[in-house]
C-alpha cells in the first residue's frame, strides 16, 4: 500500500513575472499567500439559536499579495503597471515517506491583479532596501503536482476545487 508523501518544507521557490517574460531577480526571502476570507451574512430568527455567518459561495474578501524585494529597481516598479499584472509562483516543496526518504514536489500558484502599493523600503548603508509591492487579487490559482486544488476568477465568476467548480449552478441559473 502507497503511503501520502509526509509534508516537509518550502525547499526554494522563484516569481515569474508573466507580462514580462522571466523570473523576477531580487524578490526578498519570504512571500506569504493570500487568506480565502468568505464574506458572510448572519443568519438569525426564529427556530435558529442565536446567529450563524454563512458565507455565499465563491465570494471572498479582497485579497492581496505582497512582494517582497532586496532593492527598488525597475522589476519592482514594472508591478505597478495599471493595465494589471501576472505572476507565477513556482515552489518546490520537499517531502518525506514514511521510511524518512526524502522527495519533492512542485506547487504553482498563478495570480493576476493590480498594483495597490509599492512601498519603496529604506535606505541604510550595506542593508537591503526592503521593498515591498502588494498587488490587489483578481484571479488566483493554486495547483499542486499539476493538480488543482483552488481556482478563483473574480470577473468571470469560477470558484473550483479540485477541479469541480462550485459555482456552476449559479451560472445556469443567472
Amino acid at each position: 500500500m502507497s503511503q501520502r508523501p509526509i509534508p516537509s518544507k518550502i525547499n526554494n521557490y522563484n516569481v515569474y513575472n508573466d507580462n514580462q517574460g522571466g523570473r523576477l531577480i531580487g524578490v526578498g526571502a519570504e512571500t506569504t499567500l493570500p487568506p480565502f476570507e468568505s464574506m458572510a451574512e448572519t443568519v438569525s430568527g426564529a427556530g435558529i439559536l442565536g446567529e450563524f455567518d454563512d458565507p455565499a459561495v465563491g465570494h471572498f474578501s479582497n485579497m492581496q499579495l505582497e512582494i517582497p524585494f532586496r532593492l527598488l529597481d525597475g522589476e519592482s516598479i514594472d508591478l505597478m503597471d495599471p493595465n494589471g499584472v501576472a505572476l507565477t509562483l513556482r515552489v518546490s516543496q520537499q517531502v518525506m515517506n514514511d521510511q524518512m526518504v526524502t522527495n519533492f514536489r512542485s506547487m504553482r500558484v498563478v495570480v493576476r491583479g493590480k498594483c495597490a502599493t509599492l512601498d519603496p523600503g529604506t535606505l541604510n548603508p550595506a542593508n537591503p532596501m526592503n521593498v515591498s509591492v502588494t498587488i490587489n487579487i483578481a484571479y488566483i490559482k493554486i495547483e499542486v503536482d499539476d493538480e488543482e486544488l483552488v481556482e478563483l476568477n473574480k470577473f468571470n465568476p469560477r470558484f473550483a476545487i479540485r477541479g469541480v467548480d462550485k459555482l456552476q449552478k449559479v451560472r445556469e441559473q443567472t
